[in-house]
């Protein structure tokens, strides 16, 4: 199984996946605003959430804002 990097942590994830693969792998709900991913220090459009792979060795940040008062 590939082994990636996840917000500083190693995780082996089932097969190379889709940044919307992995979101949904994480139970992560996809959001237009307050969601960014990166993979290896390059922001991914959510143009390409569904097209662009992560892979072996891949540094992944996933970053949500999170509201309140």
């Amino acid at each position: 199984m590939p082994r990636i990097i996840l917000n500083g942590e190693e995780k082996e994830i089932p097969r190379e996946l889709t940044v919307m693969e992995l979101l949904n792998e994480l139970g992560i709900k996809f959001r237009e605003i307050g969601l960014a991913v990166a993979i290896n220090e390059e922001v991914v459009p959510k143009s390409e959430y569904n097209t662009r792979k992560v892979k072996e060795g891949d540094k992944v940040e996933v970053v949500q804002l999170v509201g309140g008062g």
